[in-house]
């Protein structure tokens, strides 16, 4: 799956999607280390070792059915972030959305907005999903803008639903159903094979 971002002014602009894969490993665990970036997820921070990592790569292997784990690559081949379809409940076809960029170099540049887009064509179109919902933080305000952008609708608020930064906070809930998914275009997409 591949997306060109317009708004990137560097030298390679696509972003692309490609399941993890354990050498994506090293860059995971710096991230989930990072206090700063951690800061703005739902999760609360904590210290991760390699082997903790290693076995929930494992895990997620063993159970790839009802999870969709990737990795947010450029046109340069850099790895800069991860995008997630995780609790997939195939029988309601609805799924909770995830994503991080890891990489601080490459937040504020739309890469995260292109690859919620493919990877939400990538749940309404080939995993045939209804609906697809996340949770984010109600500070996270630059977010929050990227999830309205691209569509998803807020349905409520968890109050002081997470304890971060010594202070319990609140949660908005947001979804959307296929109904509502615009793709911006086709060219999102790579053309089907031949």
């Amino acid at each position: 799956m591949t997306c060109q971002d317009q708004s990137e002014s560097t030298e390679s602009a696509a972003v692309t999607l490609r399941e993890l894969d354990r050498s994506d490993l090293p860059l995971i665990n710096r991230w989930r280390n990072d206090p700063c970036l951690v800061a703005m997820l739902g999760g609360s921070f904590r210290h991760v070792c390699m082997a903790v990592d290693e076995k929930w790569y494992d895990h997620y292997m063993a159970n790839r059915t009802g999870n969709v784990r990737l990795a947010i690559t450029l046109g340069n081949g850099s790895t800069v972030g991860a995008v997630y379809l995780v609790s997939i409940d195939w029988l309601n076809r609805d799924a909770e959305f995830a994503i991080w960029i890891g990489a601080a170099a490459s937040r504020g540049m739309r890469i995260g907005e292109a690859a919620t887009r493919l990877m939400l064509a990538h749940a309404f179109a080939d995993l045939n999903l209804n609906r697809v919902h996340l949770s984010v933080l109600a500070h996270n305000e630059r977010a929050i803008r990227l999830y309205r952008r691209v569509g998803f609708v807020e349905e409520g608020v968890q109050r002081q639903a997470v304890f971060k930064g010594g202070a319990y906070r609140d949660l908005v809930l947001m979804a959307m159903v296929r109904d509502q998914h615009r793709p911006v275009a086709l060219a999102l997409r790579e053309p089907p094979c031949p």
